[in-house]
């Protein structure tokens, strides 16, 4: 049910893959609480992926980029202030990718051209997507960023690879750029570390399906779904959170501040 917490305000949705996606979930959530959206994702998702059927669904503008290319990146934020009438009140970003994790190699023998590879695409590209708009002077005062992580890059979970460093980095460019840009235009900027969610991407991590049974059964409310996480990102979107930044918010049922629960010897 629509609460209108997003009535009037204006944003980007980079990630959106197919119906699994959490940043599916988020577009959705976002136009039904009354935001108008652009929606990007990478040139090559526009062939694998079911984005377009999401913008026509939310009569939101798709626009193609390489979040890793300035070019791009100002060229979409470009044509999205034009699309939707002015600076962004909002921006997700729900980017991860690792070659090394997709084609199984072991961590200990990763190779390092992937592993830099990771690093640029799932979470240095946070960090240019920040500085472009921080340039361009973009983000409307009181706007908020949100990128998605994970609890692995605090603990570890050896098949989730380089991606555990991505995610800690993404993390920490969540607090430094949090810090210069609350300065600037008291934009506020955090990530969500989400249970594991049965997506396309999160899918082909081997042993995914035995851990986020684990995760669900150690969780005293279970995993977070997608479309819980969706409305926890429309909160963060929303002004009720105007003074939380600079934060890593957990969003997995309890997981991240258990030690044991009995649950688990009965699987």
């Amino acid at each position: 049910m629509s609460k209108n917490l997003l009535a009037g305000k204006r944003g980007i949705i980079f990630g959106a893959l197919d119906e699994k996606s959490i940043a599916w979930k988020i577009a959705e959530r976002c136009v039904e609480e009354g935001a108008t959206i652009t929606l990007t994702n990478a040139p090559v998702a526009m062939r694998f992926g079911e984005i377009l059927k999401l913008g026509e669904k939310l009569n939101a503008e798709i626009i193609p980029c390489d979040a890793t290319s300035i070019e791009d990146l100002e060229n979409l934020f470009s044509k999205s202030m034009d699309t939707l009438g002015g600076r962004f009140d909002f921006v997700l970003h729900a980017i991860g990718m690792s070659v090394n994790v997709r084609k199984k190699k072991p961590y200990t023998d990763s190779k390092h051209e992937w592993m830099q590879k990771t690093f640029d695409v799932s979470a240095i590209s946070f960090h240019k997507m920040m500085q472009v708009l921080y340039k361009m002077d973009a983000m409307n005062e009181w706007g908020s960023i949100v990128g998605l992580s994970y609890i692995a890059a605090q603990r570890i979970f050896p098949d989730y690879g380089e991606m555990a460093e991505s995610k800690a980095l993404l993390e920490s460019f969540a607090r430094s750029f949090g810090y210069h840009y609350g300065l600037q235009k008291n934009v506020r900027v955090n990530t969500i570390s989400q249970s594991p969610t049965i997506t396309t991407a999160g899918s082909g991590i081997k042993g995914f399906d035995q851990f986020f049974n684990y995760a669900d059964k150690m969780s005293p409310l279970g995993n977070a779904s997608a479309e819980a996480c969706a409305d926890y990102t429309v909160s963060l979107f929303s002004d009720y959170t105007r003074m939380v930044t600079m934060q890593n918010l957990f969003h997995d049922g309890g997981f991240s501040n258990m030690g044991m629960n009995p649950a688990v010897f009965d699987m």
